[in-house]
């Protein structure tokens, strides 16, 4: 892992407005370039979905030099995307993240500008979810994962910390086919370790390649690599796909929405949920 002292990092956020970036309500595109649109694809969407998104997209602030996301109203199952102005190539990003129980959340790169393609680094804090993996948005919906997550219970039912998801009652069950689509993936031992519940939690991302490779560190432990070069997962062309979205692409923070009946509901994102980021700067390789 490349030191800070090897690198010039930028900070991506002023610290007291969001300036140098643009909030949009959550959208969905093709499956993949070419393929079906997710919202013909999957009944589970009205048909009117886009009409009720854009009505209710989600709202940024900053809060004592922190940026938060919520729902907008809370509850309201819709969310959005703070997307920055600028587009980047090859970097590493530190940023450190203080989701709350379910929050789904994540940060895309290489994100096109003005569509929904680009690749997600996920922040599934939520049961069944995944932290630290990848999500092919608009790239064949390839979800390449080191292992799933649930929340640790105490007597009154409160979230207190996070385990491993139990293959019995999963909403969104882990395969090892998820974990070969990487060429490194943590242990969930050591990401349970490295984790820290209630906390701030540290990502280091680096994204390097015209078809990148991108490698996640949280914490310091290097917790999944993907080679999209040589990537293989259905619907997924390589170089169509990045000779398409080209070698720079814009970074965003999410605000999931919650699926209609019977999808996960409140349990994606609940109603009063958050996520917050801070001390979010960039290095260009």
């Amino acid at each position: 892992m490349t030191t800070d002292q090897e690198l010039t990092f930028t900070p991506l956020f002023n610290g007291t407005d969001l300036t140098g970036w643009t909030q949009i309500p959550r959208s969905y595109g093709d499956l993949w370039p070419g393929g079906p649109h997710v919202l013909e694809a999957m009944t589970l969407f009205p048909r009117d979905y886009q009409e009720h998104a854009d009505a209710h997209p989600a709202v940024w602030t900053v809060e004592d030099g922190v940026v938060v996301g919520r729902q907008n109203p809370p509850g309201s199952g819709y969310g959005g995307y703070l997307l920055s102005d600028e587009s980047y190539g090859d970097f590493e990003l530190i940023v450190e993240a203080k989701p709350d129980w379910p929050a789904d959340t994540g940060i895309m790169l290489r994100r096109s500008a003005d569509t929904w393609e680009g690749v997600q680094v996920l922040i599934d804090h939520r049961r069944s979810g995944s932290i630290g993996g990848f999500f092919g948005n608009g790239l064949g919906s390839f979800h390449a994962v080191p292992f799933a997550l649930d929340a640790v219970l105490d007597e009154d039912g409160t979230p207190v910390g996070l385990r491993g998801d139990d293959p019995a009652t999963s909403v969104e069950p882990f395969s090892p086919a998820k974990r070969e689509m990487l060429t490194e993936a943590a242990d969930l031992d050591d990401f349970l370790a490295a984790w820290k519940w209630d906390e701030w939690n540290e990502f280091r991302i680096r994204c390097v390649g015209e078809i990148p490779e991108i490698t996640v560190w949280i914490n310091g432990l290097l917790v999944s690599k993907i080679d999209l070069a040589t990537l293989e997962a259905p619907n997924y062309d390589a170089r169509a796909i990045w000779s398409a979205l080209g070698s720079e692409g814009r970074i965003a923070f999410e605000v999931h929405d919650n699926d209609p009946a019977p999808g996960m509901g409140e349990d994606r994102w609940g109603r009063d949920a958050a996520c917050r980021w801070r001390n979010a700067r960039i290095a260009r390789l």
